[in-house]
């Protein structure tokens, strides 16, 4: 008689370019679904505001290995938003300064780092049913998630989302130049030696370019109830 396996948590992998609405989809998804919502994106900013606080030269890698071996964190869904706790402490916010962005580049093209995150992503599977987005979730972190979604939308479309999003912050926003830097963004994820961004065969393809929010957080709901989405038992 073989061994019976233990039946893993149900993930939901959301794969997909700039721009696309993964972020978006996957946090309501996950509210949906009432699943824990992991932005992998946010991790590798964690990374980043933990050397720079330390005062780490970003170029050196092994630092940043130690810091990625360190990390204590955590994800949390409140009636305020999405939370990134980071040692306890709050820094959703902080992970989304122009100065992480800038340094983000040296911890997310680092194989040791990529290879640490990858297993801690692995270990939130142990506790929680997942929605987990980024750029190699379907490919390389849960090549066995039940559910694997490739996320896109037209450039053109991709774009004007940003636009309209940089407007609504009061930010300073050139269409042209948005557009222009979200294709180089493609470029870059595309053609990185380093887990590049691909549509696995087994994920299923959504163009959202005509589709609302709302549309495609119930298309992947029902995608979900397809895959064998398990449902809370009501005594």
């Amino acid at each position: 008689m073989g061994e019976i396996q233990e039946r893993k948590n149900f993930v939901v992998a959301i794969d997909g370019p700039a721009g696309a609405g993964k972020g978006t989809v996957a946090r309501q998804v996950a509210r949906k679904l009432t699943f824990l919502y992991v932005d992998t994106g946010a991790m590798y900013r964690a990374v980043t505001l933990k050397a720079l606080s330390l005062g780490f030269d970003l170029s050196d890698e092994n630092r940043l290995i130690a810091v990625a071996r360190n990390l204590r964190l955590d994800f949390r869904d409140s009636s305020d938003g999405y939370q990134v706790m980071l040692d306890g402490k709050d820094v959703t916010r902080e992970i989304r300064s122009e100065q992480v962005s800038r340094y983000t580049c040296y911890a997310a093209s680092s194989l040791s780092v990529r290879r640490i995150l990858w297993e801690l992503q692995r270990c939130f599977r142990e506790r929680h049913h997942l929605v987990m987005e980024g750029r190699d979730i379907g490919s390389i972190v849960f090549p066995d998630a039940q559910v694997k979604i490739y996320l896109d939308a037209s450039l053109e479309e991709r774009a004007r989302r940003r636009f309209l999003q940089l407007q609504e912050q009061h930010l300073p926003a050139d269409f042209t130049q948005v557009r222009q830097e979200i294709a180089a963004r493609d470029k870059a994820d595309f053609e990185r030696p380093i887990a590049p961004l691909v549509k696995v065969p087994d994920a299923v393809y959504l163009d959202t370019t005509k589709m609302s929010i709302p549309e495609v957080v119930n298309w992947i709901f029902r995608l979900c109830l397809e895959r064998g989405l398990p449902l809370p038992q009501i005594d």
